[in-house]
């Protein structure tokens, strides 16, 4: 199969290695000049030529493109229209500011144990390959559920091309302002997205609005039962997770046997023990997340990690820690080393802590284990995904030579 890949940011990027992986032809195409290294196919940069996507069998459009000329003009070829599989089974879109990788992993795992086939997977952004990939997936195997975390910034695209019986939505917090501009446009345009379909939400969301969009509404609170992950926010997860299940007609002994097996997500929230202190460490990028953590517990010593140069709102981060700060503040680079553009930031706030900088995140696990003799709660967070699973799994080594 001919296919034309528009747009080269995440999405398009594992778009174009999925499709490669399958032996698909590929023409690929950015109306920017954008530093990408990929072998194998035909690439534009700077233009898309509409000649070589009218030739093309099927379109993959970035989510970024759906209320553009291009995706009016060639949307009987997206992908997601040219292939039917992920139409077939039960589709369940997971979605919001927080929550939404362990809570989506949590539904399919509990699926899983009650012996249904289940296809996970979401947006690349998230952690995982893509909706490409699982448009893909769904047309090459059969599967009873489709379990889809959406980003919020993808939900006129989810719309566009999933078939939703439920969604669950986690919480509604300041991310990607960049993009909604405001709160109310979050909401407005999240309200818009329930509207008409059966929907998951938080008992205490208060938006009115919001709360009469879905046709069927099932609210949840904090789970009750065993669970292996830690904090009130993945009780929540879970709440929302088995309220979900609940609505599926999964039982009540496999949902709870099914969350009680269930062992956190990669990259997120976890503990560990080194020299007797406690360490908590996973990312938490936004004001919501780190407001999250932080009422839970003060730490003695916070490693933060910074944001991109593009996305300065991510810098109320550090007016949530001024609330409760530490005694030692660690900022190293996180998504971009704009360590600077934090420091500078920190100066405003007057945080009564020692600032240490740090340019190579691969020191923060032997600073940790240093710490770890002298305080007695440590936190790893903040922007920076992959480098603070790094961490992690450092943190795993050392904690189990203890």
């Amino acid at each position: 199969m001919r296919v034309a890949v528009l747009g080269l940011g995440a999405e398009g990027l594992r778009a174009v290695e999925s499709l490669k992986r399958r032996g698909h032809s590929v023409y690929a195409s950015d109306i920017r000049h954008v530093p990408v290294n990929i072998q194998g196919v035909d690439l534009d940069l700077g233009f898309h030529d509409t000649g070589k996507i009218e030739a093309a069998d099927a379109v993959v459009i970035s989510p970024s493109m759906i209320k553009t000329e291009f995706m009016e003009r060639f949307r009987d070829k997206l992908l997601c229209r040219v292939l039917e599989g992920h139409r077939k089974p039960k589709t369940i879109v997971v979605t919001g500011t927080n929550g939404k990788t362990t809570t989506a992993t949590m539904i399919a795992h509990v699926l899983e144990c009650a012996g249904k086939r289940v296809l996970l997977g979401g947006n690349a952004g998230g952690g995982f390959e893509g909706y490409t990939e699982l448009f893909l997936r769904a047309s090459e195997e059969e599967f009873d559920y489709l379990v889809v975390e959406v980003c919020d910034m993808t939900l006129e695209f989810a719309s566009e091309c999933f078939d939703i019986d439920l969604v669950v939505l986690t919480n509604l917090g300041e991310d990607h302002m960049d993009f909604h501009g405001s709160m109310e446009n979050y909401r407005r345009t999240m309200t818009e997205f329930l509207k008409d379909r059966d929907a998951v939400v938080g008992a205490e969301e208060s938006d009115r609005e919001l709360m009469a969009a879905p046709r069927l509404l099932r609210t949840y609170s904090e789970y009750t039962g065993p669970l292996m992950v830690e904090g009130s926010f993945n009780r929540l997860n879970a709440g929302a997770a088995s309220e979900a299940l609940r609505y599926l007609g999964v039982p009540e002994d496999i949902i709870r046997g099914g969350l009680a097996s269930f062992e956190p997500v990669r990259g997120r929230i976890r503990s560990f023990i080194i020299n007797g202190s406690s360490v908590v460490a996973g990312k938490t990028d936004n004001p919501h997340a780190i407001r999250a953590v932080l009422s839970e517990s003060d730490f003695d010593v916070m490693f933060i990690g910074t944001p991109r140069r593009s996305e300065e709102w991510r810098l109320h981060i550090l007016d949530e820690i001024a609330g409760s700060p530490p005694k030692v503040l660690v900022i190293f680079p996180g998504l971009e080393d704009t360590v600077d553009m934090v420091l500078e930031y920190l100066e405003g706030l007057e945080i009564p802590s020692d600032v240490i900088k740090v340019d190579d995140p691969d020191e923060i696990p032997g600073m940790i284990l240093e710490f770890s003799r002298k305080y007695r709660r440590i936190f790893v967070g903040g922007n920076g995904q992959d480098r603070i699973t790094r961490v992690q799994e450092k943190l795993d080594e050392i904690s189990s030579c203890e």
